[in-house]
């Protein structure tokens, strides 16, 4: 059966995402949007509009227009929204990369996305050389000086004069973040400005939510380049006037010390910072009774480790779900009391159809029963860039996203997300692809063969286990091959757990049966 959203469908215009937003900033003047945590750095509402319309000038009198990709390489800093928002406003496309990644990761997204221009700070400047090097990448600007590079301020200098770039909101590609989707290795997620705008009018359309508002101070500290900050925290918190303040990097000490200086209302986090803020002695010493919600995504968040932040903080805490595939939100758990169930997700948000589906028979089933989750509504992307089959594998014909998690929907139409189809490992959010660090790791003179899998840990959630054979005769210890492969990849996706096998499971077509050595681990834990 399909479960359609309680609420009532909502209007979505067709207009491209930064007209979007820039007739809702209009209103709010000099309010900051923009703080930057670390130096008290400040962008006003008007100084926003501006920026954009300035950076999209300059980059459009460059020759980037529409069909052109910029990638952003770095970490949340205010002007990220400035750049975002003038590539959108020229037509072309942002690809958004996570500043972990190493030269070789950055590399293949460029090339993948066909990159023309590449943004990023003076700390990665070395990386993005050598990454750029091989790429069709033309130009580097940096958003702090740097030798080397085009300093992002240059692109300030213009007339603000822009041309009509004809954007279709339904078919133009505005972002294109990269995710491993349901299998295999980073694809490039092309969403569209329609996608982006139907999600922020979507869970706008939410009666008994109260949202984010132009009275909030917002903690800015998942990364822009990942789509929940992207949209969630950047793109719908500004469409509401409210204050970001952002956070390079997470740092327990300054993260409350940010909270406490501007009076922090709301923080969108992930599971492990909740976890901190459960159990840390440190937060005794700040005051964060300003804090009002927390909301938490990205992963599966405890009942017992949500109710122990509430006591703690004296804070509401609720989860939401949702996908890089789908701008990202599906559901979200209503905030209003005695309509919040700590453990659910939520129902789906306007707009927005599920299905659960046995994994077993691939037929749909009710209310109380594990399936699938699938997914249909305006939110979900075009596809995946020049990926055509892992595109039809993911969407059906139907239109419907098959997410590849496991949940079901209780009496209520509450969701919730209890395991994953999928094999993709989340470290603190962050989704590793299995496949990847085993193709790295048969790389490696002395291994003979390799499956990963996820591990759970009680702090990053799950991490990567690899299970080695090695080649006759060969010698190398685990700490070896966990230190060689931390050198070559993100610090998320470093393999922390290592066990020696004789072989690795595989079916008679030579796939690797990792729920075989999920299970194994799971009973080795218990």
């Amino acid at each position: 059966m399909i479960f359609k959203s309680p609420y009532p469908d909502v209007d979505i215009p067709n207009i491209p995402l930064t007209q979007f937003l820039l007739a809702r900033i209009q209103h709010y003047g000099d309010k900051p949007a923009l703080i930057d945590g670390p130096s008290g750095r400040t962008i006003t509402y008007t100084q926003l509009a501006g920026a954009i319309q300035l950076v999209a000038a300059s980059l459009s009198q460059r020759g980037f227009g529409k069909g052109d990709v910029l990638a952003i390489y770095s970490p949340n800093v205010p002007e990220y929204a400035v750049a975002f928002h003038a590539v959108s406003l020229t037509g072309g496309t942002v690809t958004t990369v996570n500043p972990l990644s190493t030269a070789d990761e950055l590399a293949h997204q460029l090339n993948d996305s066909g990159a023309k221009y590449l943004l990023t700070i003076s700390l990665f400047l070395e990386n993005a050389q050598t990454a750029a090097a091989n790429c069709g990448v033309t130009e580097i600007f940096t958003f702090d000086p740097a030798d080397g590079a085009t300093p992002f301020a240059t692109l300030l200098q213009s007339d603000g004069r822009l041309p009509d770039s004809a954007i279709n909101p339904a078919t133009d590609v505005v972002v294109m973040p990269y995710s491993s989707g349901t299998t295999g290795l980073p694809k490039g997620v092309m969403l569209t400005h329609r996608n982006i705008v139907a999600n922020m009018t979507q869970c706008e359309g939410i009666p008994n939510f109260d949202m984010v508002s132009q009275q909030d101070t917002i903690m800015g500290i998942l990364p822009f380049y990942h789509i929940y900050g992207m949209v969630v925290i950047m793109n719908m918190s500004l469409a509401q006037g409210a204050t970001i303040v952002t956070m390079p990097r997470f740092d327990l000490p300054q993260f409350l010390e940010l909270v406490q200086k501007h009076k922090v209302t709301r923080v969108n986090l992930v599971p492990p910072i909740l976890l901190a803020l459960a159990k840390h002695p440190l937060i005794d010493q700040y005051d964060l009774s300003s804090l009002v919600e927390l909301a938490s995504g990205a992963a599966p968040l405890g009942e017992e480790l949500a109710e122990a932040v509430v006591q703690r903080l004296g804070c509401n805490v609720i989860q939401g779900y949702g996908l890089t595939e789908t701008s990202p939100v599906t559901h979200v758990c209503p905030n209003f009391p005695g309509m919040i169930k700590r453990a659910a997700v939520g129902p789906a948000i306007a707009n927005t159809e599920t299905m659960v589906v046995s994994v077993e028979t691939g037929e749909p089933v009710g209310h109380n029963q594990n399936g699938e989750i699938w997914i249909r509504g305006p939110q979900v992307m075009k596809g995946y860039l020049n990926n055509p089959d892992a595109t039809a594998a993911t969407v059906d014909e139907a239109g419907w996203l098959h997410t590849g998690d496991i949940g079901y929907v209780d009496d209520d139409g509450y969701f919730y997300i209890v395991d994953r189809l999928k094999e993709l490992i989340k470290y603190k959010g962050f989704q590793v692809a299995p496949a990847e660090l085993e193709g790295l790791l048969l790389t490696h003179p002395a291994i003979a063969d390799a499956a990963v899998i996820p591990s759970p840990d009680e702090e990053a959630g799950e991490v990567p286990k690899a299970f080695i054979v090695l080649k006759p005769g060969v010698m190398a210890t685990a700490d070896d091959i966990m230190a060689w492969m931390a050198e070559r990849v993100a610090p998320h996706k470093k393999i922390r757990r290592l066990d020696f096998v004789d072989q690795v499971p595989k079916s008679l077509s030579g796939k690797i049966l990792r729920r075989v050595l999920v299970d194994q681990e799971r009973a080795a834990a218990h």
